[in-house]
């Protein structure tokens, strides 16, 4: 009897680096029915993030996909020598309408604290910041030509927030970080890994 796979939703990002494997990629999602939502973005690292994906670069194609088997398959078919990341969402935390629409992902690891009842005061917490548009918590893969020096050890605890604004992203990036503050002052320490700013929507 085989074994059942579950399949995931969550968020994609690939490194945007204006060669033919990004264009290929870029068309195919533009297509694809795994594909909801496609974006131009901006990413920025934290300084603790930062040292475990040197092979990072700043600008991405960002999806929110429905099943991670295939956004997998498609990476792996157009892998590069930046690094691509996965997060996988296991556990939505919560949804809502929010006018404006998604201007700003912000992802975290929670290095300590990610047991049921410390994801529930997180979601309680992230619920009453008006601007968070959505919150997942999930796990993320990474995918690259060249292999990591280092393994990044928080990859199963990863927070996702899509933040609608209108306001700057300097702006939106200080509201996250005043976010991530209240939630550590709580005794969960919730650390930045990357910051995407949304410059333009592709689907």
């Amino acid at each position: 009897m085989s074994e059942l796979v579950l399949s995931y939703s969550g968020y994609v990002c690939a490194p945007y680096l204006h060669n033919h494997e990004t264009v290929e990629l870029k068309e195919l999602w533009v297509k694809s029915k795994n594909i909801e939502k496609l974006y131009f973005a901006t990413g920025t690292f934290s300084s603790d993030s930062k040292p475990y994906f040197t092979e990072s670069t700043n600008h991405y194609l960002v999806a929110k996909f429905r099943d991670n088997h295939e956004v997998a398959k498609n990476l792996v078919k157009h892998n590069q020598d930046k690094i691509s990341f996965v997060f996988d969402i296991k556990e939505d935390l919560f949804q809502r309408e929010a006018t404006g629409g998604t201007s700003f992902i912000s992802v975290y690891y929670l290095e300590y604290g990610n047991s049921d009842d410390d994801i529930r005061e997180i979601a309680t917490l992230l619920v009453n910041r008006g601007k968070i548009e959505s919150a997942g918590y999930g796990h993320m893969e990474t995918y690259c030509t060249a292999p990591s020096r280092f393994t990044f050890p928080y990859s199963e605890s990863i927070l996702v927030l899509e933040v609608s604004s209108e306001k700057s992203h300097q702006s939106v990036k200080k509201y996250c970080d005043q976010t991530r503050k209240d939630v550590n002052r709580k005794g969960l320490t919730m650390t930045n890994l990357m910051s995407l700013s949304i410059l333009e929507s592709l689907k």
